[in-house]
């Protein structure tokens, strides 16, 4: 499974644009993400990983790059 990669296609259709090279920046401080895409964004890696993410056990700081979004989903999988 090519969790990386699907996970930025799903960051990249919710943002609008290409983050590869933002690997590291803040989504919430840049104002890519907001309150709506993030739920978006936990249901569609829910959605396509089977994992559970709930809006109610978010915590910003460890979902706010890229990077981390997927250290995260990593996590939550295996």
């Amino acid at each position: 499974m090519a969790v990386k990669e699907d996970v930025i296609d799903i960051l990249n259709t919710i943002i609008g644009e290409d983050i590869t090279d933002q690997m590291d920046d803040d989504f919430f401080d840049s104002g890519l993400l907001d309150s709506m895409a993030t739920v978006e964004l936990l249901l569609d890696l829910e959605s396509k990983f089977d994992i559970q993410a709930p809006v109610s056990e978010f915590n910003r700081d460890e979902w706010n790059t890229p990077n981390k979004v997927i250290a995260k989903v990593e996590s939550l999988i295996g």
